[in-house]
């Protein structure tokens, strides 16, 4: 019997519980710019594929303002940079959107490491997963497909890297991931934040549908 997603979970609930006591500072600044700077709730909620292909709502620090068309990727909008708000755009590029994801950890809704939680109308991606066996664990708040392009990937291409995760989940590249993770936070790495972000994700799809 493999013990380690048992231990996963308890590892990451505890990690987590850590990581809210240690950053409750940094999440009440952060609460207070977010609110000063546009009109709107704290957190977005957003609903998303959990383990099984089963629904919840994943919690993110809210970067676009209240108008923005919902359920619908920031690549595929006509224009995003005029939705995302200023804050937003500092919180985007250094991923600080996602810590609220904590709490999603702490739920039991996510793990710290897997496949990033598809949205519930992303379709294609959710059957490109299920070739893989990607849909049938816990989703994570980082990953090895955000390690090797994050937004920047096409749908075929993410969901291979996330059926290899799974082909190789162990606590050896789980590490590799949260470091990896490290370092592409610290590099801004594969994060599409607008419109100009938009042509390079297009042509880096035209690229890898080329080969």
């Amino acid at each position: 019997m493999n013990v380690y997603p048992k231990i996963k979970r308890l590892l990451g609930f505890f990690l987590s519980l850590t990581a809210l006591v240690i950053l409750w500072p940094a999440f009440l600044v952060l609460a207070i710019l977010i609110k000063l700077d546009s009109k709107g709730p704290l957190f977005f909620k957003q609903n998303r594929i959990g383990k099984d292909k089963s629904h919840f709502y994943i919690l993110k620090f809210r970067t676009m303002r209240v108008d923005t068309p919902k359920d619908m990727p920031t690549h595929m909008l006509e224009n995003p940079d005029m939705f995302i708000t200023k804050m937003g755009k500092f919180l985007r590029k250094t991923s600080l959107d996602e810590l609220p994801q904590i709490i999603n950890i702490l739920k039991g809704d996510m793990c710290i490491i897997g496949p990033r939680p598809a949205l519930w109308n992303q379709y294609d991606l959710i059957e490109e997963r299920d070739k893989y066996g990607a849909n049938d664990i816990f989703p994570g708040l980082t990953g090895w497909a955000q390690i090797n392009g994050r937004d920047e990937l096409p749908i075929d291409i993410k969901a291979k890297l996330d059926g290899e995760y799974v082909r190789k989940i162990g606590f050896r590249m789980d590490v590799k991931c949260f470091f990896g993770t490290i370092v592409s936070v610290v590099k801004s790495d594969g994060v599409a934040e607008g419109q100009s972000d938009v042509k390079k994700e297009v042509a880096s799809t035209k690229e890898h549908t080329s080969k």
